[in-house]
């Protein structure tokens, strides 16, 4: 399980995609919309985790979604 960060770059003007911890980007994008889908995608490929989505100006998280574990189990009930 991973946690991922969405946050705007001001030098660079980009919205960048950050696992918790690391010191570079996993990628950018020129729109956070792309950026917070993207974080999902990585959240849920590593397990889970929660993908926090900052604001542009005070870089302060507006938004929090938690990715649950996919369930090892293909069938229902």
């Amino acid at each position: 399980m991973a946690d991922y960060h969405v946050q705007f770059e001001k030098d660079r003007g980009v919205w960048s995609v950050k696992r918790a911890g690391a010191s570079r980007a996993s990628k950018t994008f020129a729109t956070q919309a792309e950026a917070a889908k993207q974080a999902k995608v990585y959240a849920d490929n590593s397990g889970g985790g929660e993908v926090n989505v900052h604001k542009k100006a005070a870089n302060q998280v507006r938004d929090k979604r938690t990715i649950g574990k996919k369930d090892p189990r293909s069938t229902k009930g």
